[in-house]
């Protein structure tokens, strides 16, 4: 289209978008044009007093052709012209940045990779675009991936790179020429950007000294047949023998209602399968997995689908990701209001896992209470904790059958900060003396529950119905309801068990608030909330509202091998601690990098009471595979209370382990424990298609222009005009455009064949 508009209008249209247009005929002959224009108005007022066989429509239309012919000839000798300012050819500098990273040599359709585009334009001697562009401008090379520098020429790069970082590029290019006139930069590269820096702090400076970018994408907008595994939606620490669900997001072309087995391998050893069928091309599909980590300390699980034929990248087929397995014994607390058969069974479905304490406290009378699995005699011997350093030494709290009345008001605030401060998990039993029955309604812990509270019923012998539960589909998915079968078999072992029974009619959750298990029954008016939950805060809160589910045990019509009861209880409670921080908890920024990265570790410390500390001192112990130690202070960010962060490189390659101990006055606060994995990286192949997008926004956002290997020739002569440096102004004649040349001819020409058609010739 620009071929056309140019042989049309003599220049390309950036001459005209850049240009100011102006009249180069002096004023005499403007005075000329203006009798001429007189005169043409003459000749249209002596075809309206013209008579014969032509009708006033006809002296006006032929008239009217007359005039426009007369105006074109006008136009042309007012001598139109653009005013454009052009760079001075060899006084001003071009900076061309090359993509060097492992995409670059990728294959498009045609069977060739990216870089014969760099090696044939920009590494040839017998380039005429490089013959172009260093005839008006001195140029400077650039590589960039991850890093970028100065190189003296294209034959340089080794595309090598595992990341690709824009923004890294644009300013070490603009730093590198800022004290030369630099009429602009030139970036080639597919757009792929996987080192998360932001691009707009690169562009603002570039916007500020008006240096345009021009950029060149290379490879395909979509590589066809593909698949690609996107994210991967997994914790970074586990309870040993938790049940992990793991979904995995999967895209594709080329593959649209294809079938292909998702594989998860720990250390080459494959622990789940799954079927995944794909859906349109396009559009990401998520495959929900499940499977248990056995064994204690850190772990590499993989993640991949086997290339399938035809496809074009196949290095995008498989993730890895970094995981702990803890084994430490988590307590959990579990205070009861009454004796009930809850306690002893829920007791007995925890009692063979070595991860779980559930520390039972149960009133037996006023002021009395039965202590179970407790450490000590001290252990709760004054009842329910009236401390937040004694409440928060549980990862989690169970309430069952106990009424509101029974805590103080500082009690019941301690619980609601256990949840959102904290950051522990609340069980929230149905009973007697739970929910609205017992008295919830207006306190501090009614806002943390995932489900609304009623007024209770008036009935005095108060409500009371069976409830035959079902997995909701959110539930069917959950690890706390799969029950241990496979998940096309966990609506039906729901289905098999008993009805239990609910004396806390609930049947609407809180927005945000999630539903796993719902009930009906002949004494219900409206469908039973069984099992909800919500995040709070730093926490979570779990609404379970029935109170007998024991019976799925022990009903008569439960076979003595039905483990459903236990795995339920197991799997609850295991979700219950899961994901609660500790005092003192350390992250790196990212799970795994290449030798020489950069890792940012963040500690966030509190003292007993989960406040947040900011005159620590905090100390990481670094032990690289090798079993070089390193120890490194660790300092407050100021930016947050609590936060403390530091920097440091892994050279080696492998799992490196992050010991992290904060102390105050001698005293020491907590430590924690995590692990970097260090390898070789293949973000290059992940999103591997051309980013046209941010290649557009880059161009668009500095005054350049985007291009491809089909258009790019335009690009020496499109910098002459738009780009910055020393420049001269030039006047572009515009009267001898081909597009007036048949203005003239097509008002000639429909005149003549007017009085043709009309017979007036």
């Amino acid at each position: 289209m620009e071929r056309i508009f140019e042989f049309l209008f003599k220049y390309p249209p950036l001459f005209f978008e850049q240009g100011d247009f102006t009249f180069g005929a002096p004023m005499s002959v403007r005075l000329w044009l203006i009798i001429a224009g007189l005169l043409g108005a003459a000749t249209v007022a002596s075809y309206t007093i013209a008579r014969g066989k032509s009708t006033v429509t006809d002296r006006g239309v032929m008239a009217g052709l007359r005039v426009l012919l007369l105006a074109v000839i006008i136009v042309c000798l007012l001598q139109p012209s653009l005013i454009l300012s052009t760079v001075v050819p060899q006084q001003n500098f071009v900076g061309i940045l090359i993509d060097d990273s492992q995409s670059m040599l990728l294959a498009d359709e045609n069977g060739e990779p990216r870089n014969s585009f760099i090696n044939k334009e920009f590494a040839s001697d017998e380039s005429e675009l490089l013959g172009q562009l260093s005839d008006r401008f001195a140029l400077r090379f650039f590589r960039f991936s991850d890093v970028a520098g100065r190189i003296d020429s294209p034959s340089e790069l080794a595309y090598e790179g595992t990341h690709t970082n824009l923004s890294r590029a644009l300013d070490v290019a603009r730093e590198e020429l800022s004290g030369v006139p630099l009429s602009g930069l030139v970036m080639i590269t597919d757009g792929a950007d996987n080192d998360n820096q932001p691009l707009a702090e690169s562009l603002v400076p570039l916007q500020a000294a008006g240096v345009p970018v021009f950029t060149v994408g290379l490879g395909e907008e979509s590589i066809t047949p593909d698949i690609e595994l996107g994210r991967i939606e997994m914790p970074r620490a586990v309870l040993e023998g938790s049940s992990l669900t793991v979904d995995v997001v999967i895209t594709q072309t080329g593959f649209e209602g294809s079938t292909v087995p998702l594989i998860v391998e720990d250390e080459l050893q494959i622990i789940a399968e799954e079927t995944v069928e794909l859906g349109p091309d396009g559009e990401p599909v998520v495959a929900r997995i499940y499977f248990e980590l056995e064994g204690v300390g850190p772990r590499r699980v993989s993640f991949r689908i086997p290339p399938q034929p035809g496809e074009r990248v196949n290095r995008n087929n498989a993730r890895s990701v970094q995981v702990e397995i803890r084994g430490e014994r988590e307590k959990v607390l579990y205070f009861e209001g009454e004796p009930r058969f809850e306690v002893k069974f829920m007791r007995r479905a925890v009692a063979e896992d070595e991860n779980i304490q559930l520390v039972v406290l149960q009133r037996t009378a006023e002021s009395k209470f039965l202590r179970l699995d407790v450490d000590d005699g001290s252990e709760l011997e004054f009842g329910f904790p009236t401390s937040r350093e004694e409440l928060y030494r549980y990862r989690a709290l169970i309430l069952g059958s106990v009424e509101a009345s029974f805590f103080t008001h500082d009690q019941l605030q301690m619980i609601a900060d256990f949840v959102s401060e904290r950051g522990g998990g609340l069980l929230l039993l149905g009973g007697h003396g739970a929910f609205a029955e017992g008295g919830w309604q207006g306190t501090s812990v009614e806002e943390v529950m995932p489900v609304v509270l009623t007024s209770p019923a008036d009935d005095p012998q108060g409500f009371f119905a069976e409830v035959k539960v079902t997995p909701t589909p959110a539930g069917l998915t959950h690890p706390a309801v799969l029950l241990g079968v496979e998940q096309d078999q966990v609506r039906e072992q729901w289905d098999s068990l008993p009805t239990v029974t609910t004396v806390n009619p609930i049947s609407q959750v809180r927005p945000g608030a999630t539903t796993l298990l719902s009930g009906s029954g002949e004494q219900l008016a409206l469908e039973q909330i069984v099992l909800a939950f919500q995040r709070y805060g730093r926490g979570k809160s779990i609404a379970l509202t029935i109170q007998d589910s024991w019976l799925w045990q022990m009903h008569a019509d439960v076979p003595l091998e039905d483990q459903s009861h236990e795995i339920f209880w197991q799997q609850m409670i295991r979700w219950l601690v899961d994901g609660v921080p500790e005092a003192v908890e350390a992250v790196t920024d990212r799970e795994q990098v290449e030798p020489g990265e950069n890792v940012r570790l963040v500690t966030n410390v509190g003292d007993s009471s989960y406040i947040e500390v900011n005159n620590a001192t905090v100390t990481a112990r670094i032990t690289s595979p090798t079993g070089i130690v390193e120890d490194l202070p660790v300092s407050w960010t100021v930016q947050r209370d609590g936060e403390y962060s530091v920097e440091f490189r892994p050279l080696e390659e492998g799992e490196y382990e992050v010991e992290v101990t904060a102390e105050r006055n001698g005293e020491t606060l907590g430590s924690d424990k995590t692990y970097l994995y260090t390898a070789p990286s293949d973000d290059e192949y992940f999103s591997a298609s051309r980013r046209t997008q941010t290649l557009r926004r880059i161009a668009d956002e500095t005054g350049g222009r985007f291009y491809t290997p089909e258009d790019v020739s335009s690009l020496p002569e499109d910098i002459r005009v738009t780009g910055a440096g020393v420049t001269l102004i030039e006047e572009l004649d515009l009267w001898d455009m081909p597009f007036l040349f048949l203005l003239l001819l097509m008002f000639m020409g429909a005149e003549w064949g007017f009085r043709r058609i009309r017979g007036l010739i």
